[in-house]
């Protein structure tokens, strides 16, 4: 009879932290993402800054600066794992009432991670594609004033 009680404890012990364990696989793939993003155009400098919040949420924030001073371009972006989906939430000071906007993983491969929301005005889909350790291409695109529209930032790890 101790065995079948030292047995079912165990079971239950098992079951039981098996539930509350949290696996954030998804996001973790996203861990080369973390840190600070530069491109230095013509026209000004796009800065991207990504940092782990905890295990299912990473918060980043992006620029883009022209004359060394004028921010142009503003977005505080949460990217987060629920459950087994992975959502990237940015928002843009002054525009969608400054609300965020939800794209949601739609593929991936190695080293290219695919968000997409079809509804969305512009962008439907926003990619990121990490090259190497210290370099990635964000790409936004989707249909713009009717016409189909791309455009590719490539970064470099500051």
């Amino acid at each position: 009879m101790k065995n079948v009680i030292v047995i079912v404890v165990c079971v239950l012990f098992n079951s039981c932290q098996n539930k509350s364990e949290k696996n954030f696989e998804q996001l973790e793939k996203m861990n080369w993402l973390i840190g600070n993003w530069e491109n230095k155009m013509d026209d000004g400098i796009l800065s991207e800054t990504w940092k782990k919040e905890n295990d299912s949420t990473f918060s980043g924030e992006s620029y883009f600066i022209i004359n060394k001073k004028d921010t142009v371009h503003s977005e505080t972006i949460i990217l987060r794992q629920i459950k087994d989906e992975l959502i990237y939430s940015p928002t843009v000071k002054g525009q969608n009432n400054d609300e965020s906007v939800d794209f949601k993983l739609s593929s991936e491969s190695e080293n290219t991670f695919v968000f997409e929301n079809p509804k969305h005005d512009y962008p439907q889909k926003i990619v990121y594609k990490k090259v190497d350790e210290n370099s990635l291409i964000a790409t936004i695109s989707g249909i713009q004033q009717g016409k189909q529209s791309t455009e590719s930032y490539p970064m470099k790890k500051k």
